[in-house]
């Protein structure tokens, strides 16, 4: 259940109608030093739907997904989030756009001085003008809902295990109440229990907390649990995107060769 409370921030463009697309990209190129990374990308992303890119380590997943968050420029093509081309705007113009989307790091990036609480309260802090009562039970209640807590409030990051690591930067990514959640090798070095608990959250939140992701990984078993649609990143470029079955069902050799090797877990 949400709470009733959202957070007071400034406005910002309309939400997309139910059934849209809430990211759209068109022909995206991107080069780091000469070297092209994404080579013409397109893709769209449905209002409600789960999208999980996979690909093999430096395929350009995460350059990806930090060019939907607006923290990149891709070198060439455009980028839509939430109906409004992104690509092109200022840090400025870019903020309201960023504060409806939460990012789940591969590393959680918790800070590591700040307590539990204070993690999860920090974009409360930063972006909202939330009194400290209300803070205090937005973190409370998106920590309940990643399984977690009272007795984890004090804790310091290293003093948690890695898959309540995850879990903390999925609240803290969820505490703002954003529109959709962009989520960066969630389950990168769980063990398979921690992995599946963190691939069933992301089941749960398409109840109604957050109904639109996008999930970069290379674990064939989270797009399996998780995946509406699924695309493969080869080369720089989409071998496939489709269903999961059609996905691997797919005729393309190098897909066939990829997946095989997600299943032996040898990528």
């Amino acid at each position: 259940m949400r709470l009733r409370a959202r957070a007071q921030r400034e406005p910002g463009p309309p939400a997309p109608a139910a059934g849209g697309l809430a990211v759209e990209v068109d022909d995206v190129r991107k080069r780091f030093e000469g070297k092209e990374v994404l080579r013409g990308v397109s893709f769209g992303v449905e209002r409600g739907e789960t999208l999980v890119i996979m690909g093999g380590s430096g395929s350009g997943k995460t350059v990806t997904l930090r060019l939907v968050a607006g923290l990149i420029r891709p070198s060439s093509g455009t980028v839509r989030v939430f109906g409004r081309r992104i690509d092109d705007l200022g840090e400025e113009d870019l903020l309201p756009i960023r504060r409806r989307m939460g990012y789940v790091f591969q590393g959680a990036a918790l800070f590591d001085s700040l307590s539990v609480l204070e993690n999860v309260a920090y974009p409360l802090r930063e972006h909202t003008s939330l009194g400290e009562a209300e803070i205090r039970a937005r973190v409370r209640h998106f920590l309940s809902l990643v399984g977690l807590g009272d007795e984890v409030l004090a804790l310091l990051p290293a003093e948690l295990s890695g898959g309540m690591r995850k879990r903390v930067g999925i609240a803290r990514a969820l505490a703002p109440e954003p529109q959709m959640l962009l989520f960066d090798e969630p389950t990168a070095g769980l063990d398979p229990t921690n992995a599946r608990l963190v691939a069933e959250l992301i089941v749960q939140l398409r109840g109604g907390v957050c109904d639109t992701a996008i999930v970069v990984t290379h674990d064939l078993e989270l797009a399996r649990t998780v995946a509406e649609r699924v695309a493969i990143l080869i080369e720089g470029r989409f071998a496939a995107l489709g269903t999961l079955p059609a996905v691997l069902g797919s005729g393309d050799p190098a897909v066939q060769a990829f997946l095989a090797g997600e299943a032996r877990g040898t990528t």
